[in-house]
């Protein structure tokens, strides 16, 4: 009897981990949290977008359109964008990104005044008219303005901010300089033609700005 009971107490040791092994053999491996990004479908979109753009005004490009034109499904764009506004946003960063970025200069003065010009030549193009349009759908589309904001202006006003920094703690600037006054300073104008396009925001007016604003910036006498 007690040969018994030990054989028997060893075939269920044996049935349970046998039972054991089978079920962590059947747990399925967890899902992905989501499907990365295909660049070639990024790419796609954002020109798509862009050629869009080229031919009517943002209110009137939909994801729809931009679907139909990337040749993919909106549930693709919805997947990876939040907004319209941010689809916009990104399609004109596409074409900017590379020529806005502050240049290596010796100073702080020459890098603004190098990269003011360099606004004011791309803002004369398409992505002027763009920019423009995205701040008026703003005013009735929250999520225009935030995506513009995020995407677009305050990566731009970090790039600035560490400029003026820069000029600051060498001298070049005043001491007490607050650099978020010093950017509105500096770009206000630019976005106030850009708008209202009362007068143009042609080569002479951005170097006249950006001599006239940076002796705002400069210490005190």
């Amino acid at each position: 009897m007690p040969r018994q009971k030990a054989t028997v107490k060893r075939k269920r040791t044996i049935g349970q981990s046998s039972q054991k092994s089978a079920g962590e053999e059947m747990v399925p491996a967890p899902s992905p949290m989501g499907r990365p990004r295909s660049v070639e479908s990024e790419q796609a979109i954002l020109a798509a977008a862009w050629r869009l753009l080229q031919q009517s005004s943002v209110r009137k490009v939909s994801i729809e359109a931009i679907a139909r034109e990337a040749g993919v499904g909106k549930t693709t764009i919805y997947r990876w964008w939040p907004c319209k506004a941010a689809v916009i946003v990104d399609a004109f960063l596409s074409q900017v990104e590379t020529v806005l970025p502050f240049p290596e200069t010796q100073t702080a003065a020459e890098a603004l005044t190098q990269q003011m010009q360099r606004v004011g030549q791309v803002f004369r193009g398409d992505v002027g008219r763009i920019v423009a349009q995205i701040i008026a759908e703003g005013q009735f589309a929250p999520e225009a303005l935030e995506s513009f904001r995020d995407r677009f202006l305050n990566r731009r006003r970090d790039a600035a901010r560490e400029v003026i920094v820069r000029g600051v703690e060498s001298g070049e600037f005043e001491a007490t300089l607050d650099p978020d006054l010093a950017m509105d300073i500096l770009y206000g104008p630019i976005y106030y033609r850009l708008l209202v396009q009362h007068l143009p925001l042609d080569e002479a007016f951005v170097a006249a700005l950006s001599q006239r604003a940076l002796s705002c910036l400069s210490p005190l006498s």
